[in-house]
Parts: C-alpha cells; sequence; structure tokens
C-alpha cells in the first residue's frame, strides 16, 4: 500500500486497515517507549495522539509522505514522546491551580512540532553529504574531537567552521521555504 493510502483509510474509518496499522507498527512505539521511561498506558496514549493528528492534518490540508508509512508514524510516534517527557520534565509541585492545555489544542501544538520537523529534515537532506554527516554528529552532540576524528579533519577549529557554515547553509535553506513564516508564527 502507498503511504498516503494509509491515510485515506485512516480518514474512512477502514476497519481492516486500521487492525493492519496496529498490527504493523503498535509493537515498536510500545517498545520504544517502555526503553524511554514509559509504560503500556503511555504507549497506547501515544500510538492514538499520532493516528489522530495525521488524521486532523490531512483532513486540514493533505500531505504527501515521502518515506513509508511504518517510518512516518513511528517518527511522528517518537516525537510525541520526547515531547511528553519533556512536559513532565517542567512540571512543578505548587500549591497554585494552572490551567492545563486542553487535548485539541495539545494535539495542534504536535502537529506544527511534526511539520516544523518534516521542513527540517527536507532541507537537511538538501544539504551536502558532508554537511549532512557533520549536522549529524553536531545535534547528537558528539564531541568536536569525535567529529575530527569521525571525518578526518585536520582540528577541531576546522570542524567548528564546518559546523558553522553547514548550520547557516540549512538556516538560509529553511528561512527562504515559503512554509517557514507560517510554522513560525503561533
Amino acid at each position: 500500500m502507498q503511504p498516503n493510502s494509509f491515510l485515506n483509510a485512516l480518514i474512512r474509518n477502514d476497519k481492516k486497515v486500521i487492525k493492519r496499522i496496529y498490527k504493523d507498527n503498535y509493537a515498536k512505539v510500545l517498545y520504544f517507549i517502555l526503553k524511554n521511561k514509559g509504560n503500556r498506558d503511555d504507549a497506547a496514549d501515544i500510538f492514538q495522539k499520532a493516528l489522530l493528528q495525521l488524521i486532523l492534518r490531512y483532513k486540514k490540508e493533505p500531505f504527501q509522505i515521502k518515506i513509508s508509512f511504518e517510518a512516518y508514524l513511528f517518527t511522528v510516534c517518537k516525537n510525541l514522546w520526547r515531547r511528553e517527557l519533556n512536559k513532565s520534565k517542567h512540571k512543578v509541585t505548587n500549591s497554585k491551580v494552572v490551567e492545563l492545555i486542553d487535548d485539541d489544542t495539545d494535539i495542534a501544538l504536535a502537529a506544527l512540532e511534526q511539520e516544523r520537523w518534516e521542513l527540517f529534515h527536507e532541507h537537511l537532506e538538501k544539504l551536502s553529504e558532508n554537511c549532512r554527516k557533520v549536522l549529524k554528529l553536531f545535534f547528537n552532540k558528539i564531541p568536536y574531537a569525535k567529529i575530527v576524528e569521525n571525518l578526518n579533519y585536520n582540528s577541531e577549529t576546522v570542524a567548528r567552521q564546518r559546523v558553522f557554515k553547514c548550520k547557516n547553509k540549512l538556516k538560509d535553506l529553511i528561512s527562504k521555504d515559503k512554509r517557514f513564516k507560517t510554522l513560525t508564527q503561533l
């Protein structure tokens, strides 16, 4: 099945395809969440949120999935789970009443983050192979000494300059994209 066929099936509430999506994808998401400070309920919630986010986003504005549906869904789930972990990191016990974000707003914000992530990765792939490698190492917080070693640079100064130039190329590509302005306004 083509990636967008799954989205259309979700919108049509095609139970056969939905069962297949669960059968083919849920175990991977469950495993990821269990390994990253979550439990079975968290995994079920994240999987449901991811499917709902995909449906709402596709209904609002149809988009093309350029990778497999399974990889795309897993990425959405990972991003949602990381978002949940970040939110729980910032929770503080306080006697004051705090207004909670409702589920609709939370799903909309998660969808916006997903679109930003897609824009970022789309333009990252447009960079040279060397830039992609150096930025992936940098974004994964690999020390400059290891970047020098991995990419056979002459010094950490060269690695820092390369990171700087590649980040600027990426920023330039992203800021020139017509979607950039809409994704930054909120």
